[in-house]
């Protein structure tokens, strides 16, 4: 074989190895590192919407999220209001609110998924993502609140309703408030505010 038609063999066959490696590369599953990133954070969960449809949380990438504990019959519960304000005030600059009733306290979310999106959407004007009735602390903890209250600096037990976690675009946990904490409280809005900017 002349040097010339061993030069010619010897790129095409570089040339099909690399379209090979093309292909595999475009086939390819994600990098176990970028599996382990998603699995440190809230995204990684599915979970019941208050109609009953699973919703992938990994579909609020990008967002910054607050995530409440809410019930219907507590002192608390007029804190919805400021919770549409804060969502209505912010959804288009990339902000979302998930809210989690449960009837882990005092008995104070005692009715059935319909009937909580009724008194949301009638008293409340509720218009932020409803999940579907939970628990939030004890053996049946839902696997999202496991996660959010095994968060080292923001561990613990969730207190009573409307605890809250703010969670940056990446999905992680950046800030847990008590009850007492408001949605139109300073301390908040300037961290969401500051998240969003970022």
């Amino acid at each position: 074989m002349s040097n010339l038609k061993m030069v010619m063999a010897l790129a095409l066959t570089l040339g099909l190895a690399s379209g090979l490696s093309q292909v595999r590369a475009q086939g390819a599953k994600p990098a176990e590192g970028a599996k382990a990133t998603m699995d440190n954070t809230v995204l990684q969960f599915s979970m019941k919407l208050n109609d009953g449809k699973e919703k992938n949380l990994a579909d609020y990438k990008g967002k910054v999220l607050l995530i409440v504990n809410t019930a219907s019959e507590c002192g608390f519960t007029p804190q919805y209001k400021g919770l549409e304000e804060l969502y209505k005030k912010y959804k288009d600059k990339g902000f979302a609110i998930l809210a989690f009733p449960a009837n882990n306290f005092g008995a104070q979310e005692p009715g059935t998924d319909a009937q909580i999106k009724e008194f949301c959407t009638l008293k409340y004007k509720v218009t932020f993502p409803l999940f579907a009735k939970t628990s939030v602390k004890g053996a049946d903890i839902n696997p999202l609140y496991k996660f959010l209250t095994t968060q080292a600096g923001f561990d613990g037990d969730i207190s009573w309703n409307f605890n809250k976690f703010l969670v940056d675009r990446s999905g992680k946990v950046v800030a847990r408030y008590d009850s007492k904490v408001t949605p139109e409280s300073e301390t908040l809005v300037k961290e969401v505010e500051t998240l969003l900017a970022q």
